[in-house]
């Protein structure tokens, strides 16, 4: 979209255009009847269109091309000409979306005016699309640690390209963020952005909502591809996709055109197609449950999103960020991390991930005293006891309690220093420091509980 189309069938009415145009800076091009202006419009949709509403020897005049462009592209601007013009001519081409109204033999000012602010108002409309149809969190990348540092090297390789991505990871663990990253950051960063949550639409309404829906009572409404021309559709949680829909949408990955339903004409698009799944997805192909050519188009570079068990190191980081968020949408009173909450956040089980962190963080903001310091206490999903002395306790698993005082030792040892290892990310020399120990006497202590160096993963130290 960025020359203007000029449809006339008069050669010299064209040429004149054009040239007045191209002396302007603008590229042209030109058409002389309905098939030529409509292989331009589905070659390369134009920035603006400049069209005669009488055009000889040609199937459909000004006012059908009008509609029919305007279906399909509803966001090129369309300036209608007409050397027989009338006042109900110009309402019906207002009607059908026309931008403005010339009458022939037309003056040259007073068309480049109406050009300038057609494609002004375009490029407005556009930016203010993108604009609402972007999160106001829009996507934020915080860690620290070498699985975060590895999603983004690989993140950064695939923002200039227009290969299809598809994002892999345990719920909550930010797929959707690092999409919404690498089209932050590539050449569709002024286009749609359309998150497709596979998962949450009606298997029986998935084709309408994707591809759109046609009717004479309500005429065109554009579905959720057509809403991402020129930009990204993100297709969630894909394995969800009803079998039916797989097959079709294979088919817009092909032809990059599909119908809407209740409709004939064919809707081009220029898509973007990233994708996210916590399925294994190459089993669900092996099982019948999922289209091994529309597997092999999504999954050109695969992309692995870490969990937090893999990002220990960026929790406080990550709930710091969550903090300062809350306070500043929701209005929460600000409260420190305690070193105790820290510790303990870093150790806990996060099966809901990122999200899930936030919600602790969250409701540790809601329910505890404004001001004062955000403790393990609060952190727990249930009330602490009664006797603040329970608080302090360890409470002993059932295996535990069975073993004599020489293994339960060793083995909660083994286990304390497993668990800060992964908080530090694998660095020995932060572990030491942190636990009281000389590095050297750290790695003894490793030796001795068998632990070895194979289940020091990404270690540092």
């Amino acid at each position: 979209m960025s020359d203007i189309l000029i449809v006339d069938d008069e050669r010299d009415i064209r040429e004149l255009i054009s040239d007045i145009l191209e002396d302007e800076g603008f590229a042209t091009r030109r058409a002389a009847n309905s098939d030529e202006a409509m292989a331009e419009v589905n070659a390369n949709p134009p920035a603006l269109m400049i069209l005669d509403i009488w055009l000889k020897d040609s199937k459909m005049d000004g006012i059908d091309i009008l509609m029919t462009v305007k279906r399909s592209n509803p966001d090129i601007p369309i300036v209608i000409i007409s050397g027989h013009g009338n006042v109900e001519i110009a309402v019906a081409a207002i009607k059908q979306g026309a931008y403005d109204f010339i009458e022939k033999p037309f003056n040259i000012d007073k068309l480049m005016v109406v050009i300038s602010r057609a494609m002004e108002a375009s490029r407005l409309r556009r930016e203010n699309q993108s604009l609402k149809r972007r999160e106001s969190n829009a996507a934020q990348m915080l860690g620290e640690s070498h699985a975060f540092r590895t999603l983004c090297n690989n993140l950064e390789k695939v923002t200039q390209s227009n290969a299809r991505v598809m994002f892999t990871g345990p719920a909550g663990s930010g797929k959707e963020a690092a999409a919404r990253y690498v089209y932050e950051h590539s050449e569709r960063a002024q286009a749609p952005f359309v998150c497709v949550s596979s998962a949450t639409i009606e298997p029986d309404r998935m084709e309408e909502v994707l591809f759109g829906r046609e009717s004479p009572e309500r005429g065109v409404e554009p579905g959720l591809l057509e809403q991402a021309h020129g930009g990204v559709v993100y297709l969630d949680e894909v394995a969800d996709m009803p079998m039916g829909t797989q097959s079709k949408i294979l088919r817009v990955l092909v032809e990059q055109q599909f119908t809407r339903l209740g409709g004939t004409d064919k809707v081009r698009v220029d898509l973007r197609v990233m994708s996210a799944t916590t399925q294994d997805l190459a089993a669900n192909v092996r099982e019948g449950r999922f289209r091994q050519e529309l597997f092999d188009r999504l999954n050109v570079v695969p992309i692995r999103v870490p969990g937090l068990e893999e990002r220990c190191e960026d929790i406080p980081l990550l709930a710091e960020h969550f903090m300062e968020e809350l306070h500043r949408l929701q209005g929460l009173a600000r409260r420190p991390l305690s070193d105790g909450a820290r510790a303990h956040l870093q150790t806990m089980r996060w099966p809901g991930n990122i999200r899930q962190l936030r919600n602790v963080i969250e409701r540790a903001m809601i329910l505890g005293e404004a001001g004062s310091p955000i403790e393990i206490s609060d952190l727990q999903s249930e009330a602490p006891a009664n006797d603040s002395e329970e608080i302090s306790r360890i409470v002993l698993s059932g295996s535990l309690t069975t073993l004599p005082l020489r293994e339960a030792r060793e083995l909660f040892e083994r286990e304390y220093l497993l668990s800060q290892i992964q908080r530090f990310g694998g660095n020995i020399s932060r572990t030491a420091s942190f636990v009281g120990m000389e590095r050297s006497a750290l790695h003894r202590k490793l030796k001795s509980l068998g632990v070895t160096a194979p289940k020091l993963s990404e270690a540092k130290g």
